[in-house]
């Protein structure tokens, strides 16, 4: 269902139509791929001499600076509407792929304009607007400016992990499941997963409780704890939870006071290095770590979607990787993120959300009651036992994943790509690997011949996270 205040802009028929995959989804037979509408878009726009620069400087707070550069029909072309769609889409892209509190729009003026009403109080976008506000600790702005007005890029990198040294507890936070694992000098020696549900918690001790069990539970595994390195959902600065899914249901002052501080109480308790990042993040040092390779985008299909990067240093740089809010369907009735409101966003194609609701168009009933671990695995025993319709499903995630690793390729610099998450488990993780592969070599066979696609073994893709999260903290030597 719409907001109120969101109007969704008709599509130009010949861009819709250049849009079309050439694989069909089996299941979502309307789907547009944001990489083939962004596509032929650029390619209509370029061909058109009377296009304009369009250049987006996004900023943040340690002084980095992400810069993209494309092209806008100008103010009174028939298609202008188009650039207006084309620019609000590519924001909301880069934002959270890239991150930001201030936006710099430069380009005709009224692309400008739109964007800035589109993310302020009461514009579509201010949930986006909100969010990224809370995660730099800044207001959030958006100016709109000339082409040549926008500054050049400045992005900063660091080392993130890689230390295995000692006696370490690693652990990995889903909305579904949470993870531990107990580390010696990089050999695991105990590796747990349990069900929670922490989204509709609104107890602040609930997650303090469970974490510091299986904190514990860990650790009775280990002679000593040296270091404890955790991920989660969400946007983690300084080991301070700024903005998480997982606790969406504590009130908004509990977690100021409670969430946001709790893994620095953590720290205290446990007395030792004690480092939390996202989840996507550890994704990618995960891939980064077990392919002893650089250039890795790692997507985490779980109860949401989580993405991170290394890049060609084998650092992580100062993005956020928050892939779950990505449009990456651009059919303006395309499903929409039961959080943002926003439609074709990537938690809705690329976690078990997708699952759920493919297996309604499948034909597959799922009983209210069960939990959505319990959902997952009834799906995937259906798959395991040779049920069609569950193996529709995958395909289609992995006609998805295909047209999305495309997508995310015109943002990131890919040579590898590793695939994770309890979506993938069992025979569901190569169904979707080797479809996401044909789409590849179907659509962009110039792009399948530069990068690699992965998928670890059932453990790594399972646990593999917690173990690399304990490799986060560095041990100091006495």
């Amino acid at each position: 269902m719409l907001r109120r205040t969101e109007k969704v802009s008709p599509l130009n028929t010949e861009i819709d139509e250049a849009a079309k995959p050439k694989v069909r989804s089996p299941l979502h037979a309307d789907y547009i791929p944001a990489v083939l509408w962004n596509k032929a878009y650029r390619a209509a726009a370029a061909a058109d001499g009377r296009s304009e620069p369009l250049v987006v400087g996004l900023m943040r707070a340690d002084g980095s600076i992400s810069r993209y550069q494309t092209v806008a029909y100008p103010p009174g072309h028939p298609s202008f509407e188009m650039s207006l769609r084309y620019a609000e889409r590519l924001v909301k892209t880069l934002l959270w792929m890239w991150g930001g509190h201030r936006v710099i729009v430069g380009g005709p003026a009224p692309v400008g304009k739109h964007i800035q009403k589109s993310y302020s109080r009461r514009g579509e976008r201010a949930f986006d607007a909100n969010l990224m506000s809370t995660a730099y600790g800044r207001k959030f702005s958006v100016e709109a400016t000339t082409a040549d007005s926008v500054p050049p890029a400045l992005e900063k990198t660091r080392p993130l992990g890689r230390h295995l040294d000692g006696c370490r507890i690693g652990f990995d936070l889903g909305a579904s499941d949470r993870k531990v694992s107990a580390v010696i000098d990089g050999e695991t020696v105990f590796s747990e997963e349990v069900p929670w549900d922490p989204r509709h918690q609104d107890n602040p001790l609930y997650h303090y409780h469970q974490i510091m069990s299986g904190l514990h539970q860990a650790a009775s595994h280990l002679p000593r704890v040296e270091a404890v390195g955790g991920s989660a959902a969400g946007i983690y600065i300084d080991n301070r939870a700024m903005v998480a899914s997982l606790f969406r249901g504590i009130p908004a002052e509990d977690f100021r006071k409670e969430i946001q501080p709790m893994f620095l109480r953590l720290r205290k308790k446990w007395k030792v290095p004690f480092e939390v990042v996202n989840d996507g993040e550890v994704t990618a040092l995960a891939g980064s770590m077990s392919l002893n390779a650089n250039r890795v985008l790692g997507i985490a299909l779980g109860s949401s979607q989580a993405g991170g990067y290394v890049n060609d240093r084998g650092n992580i740089t100062g993005w956020l990787n928050e892939l779950a809010f990505a449009p990456v369907d651009l059919n303006p009735a395309a499903p929409r993120d039961e959080w943002s409101g926003d439609a074709g966003c990537g938690v809705q194609y690329f976690s078990q959300q997708a699952v759920f609701r493919l297996a309604a168009k499948a034909g597959i009933c799922l009983a209210d009651d069960l939990s959505a671990v319990d959902k997952l695995k009834a799906v995937q025993e259906l798959l395991h036992g040779g049920d069609e319709r569950a193996r529709l499903i995958f395909l289609t995630i992995g006609d998805y994943l295909g047209y999305g690793i495309a997508h995310y390729a015109d943002y990131y610099d890919i040579a590898h790509v590793l695939i994770l998450g309890r979506v993938t488990s069992g025979e569901a993780g190569p169904i979707i690997l080797d479809r996401a592969g044909d789409v590849l070599k179907t659509e962009f066979p110039d792009l399948r011949g530069k990068l690699t696609l992965h998928l670890p073994d059932e453990k790594s893709r399972r646990i593999g996270q917690a173990v690399a999260a304990a490799s986060l903290p560095v041990i100091e030597k006495k």
